[in-house]
């Protein structure tokens, strides 16, 4: 008789546990339950910080390090990863141009600058590989992937014929943009961007009013790095007869969506990319999956729009696979997480506990809810 399955899917808990470490403590107390069910641990992320590893580590790649240009222009040790295969190297903007990376009273997306991803790019295309995967998620940046450009070649000039500075409050000195040599560069490449949202690049829903707040922006700039973008988006159009204002994804990571979009990059939602190059579909495809469990911090609409569990979910889903969803806060309407394929959302918090509680004690949480969970099942097998 064929052991039955399940797939532990997480992504990264913020602040608390990586998507490999998720996974392995909803392993734990699903084994303890179930010690005869094969479990398939399979970190995940949507684009955001995590993406290399978890890519890496799932097609037995590498991963380069390299000193680049940080988000206020000092030096940062940042990563980029080569699948195993060789083919396809993988970069993600948290690693060069990352929140994390700035202290948070230091914290502006009118001068954070994506330069040095645009290094990380630069270099890893070196490595012979057919395709970059940009992973778009944690960005410190707002200024819509010009940094990148300008690493990459391109020339984004003021009035006066020089190169404007770097960060998004001086997209409004930008006065045109050539991006011929930075086309060229990447001209045997095939660049994915894996977005993690779907927000274009300005606007309501767009990069400004949505993320730059998260990234250190106050309530009185927002107008003027919005007006910043809806610039950038005009010359662009202007100079190189590409419309990147309505792009969906065009907002991701401070709107890189946008910037790689105009050097022919084609934007996807990251958590697909990801699942594929780390196998979950191959795993569905083989039959017997029983369950798959997925989760991550927080569950609520913003993960109907490219975020990990909803991303599993419709793929299982189309296995008719159940899914279950352990967060640590569940802010998702029941009916619209069905919807999405998602079967169950548990949250992994049992009492009251400040959010500095739960977030040290996530690990035990997730693997005691993890076997709560389990043993509700083994009560529905048992037929009562």
């Amino acid at each position: 008789m064929r052991q039955s399955r399940v797939i532990v899917a997480p992504n990264a808990f913020k602040g608390s546990l990586s998507a490999a470490e998720a996974a392995a403590a909803v392993a734990r107390g699903w084994r303890a339950v179930f010690p005869e069910w094969v479990i398939h641990e399979l970190p995940l992320a949507d684009g955001g910080d995590g993406t290399t590893a978890c890519i890496v580590q799932a097609t037995g790649g590498r991963i380069y390090h390299k000193t680049v240009t940080g988000p206020l222009g000092g030096p940062v040790d940042a990563f980029w990863g080569l699948t195993g295969d060789g083919a396809t190297v993988v970069v993600e903007v948290a690693a060069a141009s990352g929140l994390a990376l700035v202290p948070p009273e230091q914290r502006d997306p009118l001068q954070a600058t994506s330069f040095g991803t645009g290094e990380l790019i630069r270099e890893a295309i070196a490595s012979g590989c057919r395709t970059v995967f940009v992973g778009l998620g944690g960005s410190a940046c707002s200024d819509a992937g010009a940094g990148i450009l300008q690493a990459l070649g391109a020339r984004l000039l003021d009035k006066h014929g020089r190169e404007i500075g770097r960060g998004a409050a001086s997209l409004h000195d930008l006065d045109s943009i050539d991006v011929d040599d930075a086309r060229a560069l990447l001209s045997k490449i095939n660049l994915v961007a894996g977005c993690d949202v779907d927000n274009p690049l300005f606007g309501p829903e767009g990069a400004a009013y949505v993320y730059a707040p998260q990234k250190g922006a106050k309530p009185e700039q927002l107008p003027f790095l919005d007006q910043a973008l809806r610039h950038f988006a005009a010359v662009v159009k202007r100079d190189l007869n590409y419309d990147v204002s309505l792009l969906p994804g065009g907002g991701a990571a401070g709107g890189i969506g946008a910037g790689l979009a105009i050097l022919g990059g084609r934007l996807v939602p990251g958590v697909e990319t990801i699942m594929e190059l780390t196998g979950l579909p191959a795993l569905l495809d083989e039959g017997g999956v029983k369950l798959v469990i997925t989760g991550e911090g927080e569950i609520n609409r913003q993960s109907l729009r490219g975020k990990v569990p909803v991303g599993v979910a419709r793929l299982a889903q189309a296995h008719q696979v159940p899914v279950l969803v352990l967060a640590g806060s569940v802010k998702l309407d029941p009916e619209e997480a069905r919807s999405a394929g998602i079967s169950a959302m548990l949250s992994i918090t049992d009492g009251p506990l400040t959010l500095a509680e739960a977030m040290a004690q996530t690990a035990a949480l997730l693997e005691k809810t993890a076997a709560q969970a389990a043993r509700l099942l083994k009560i529905g097998l048992a037929g009562i």
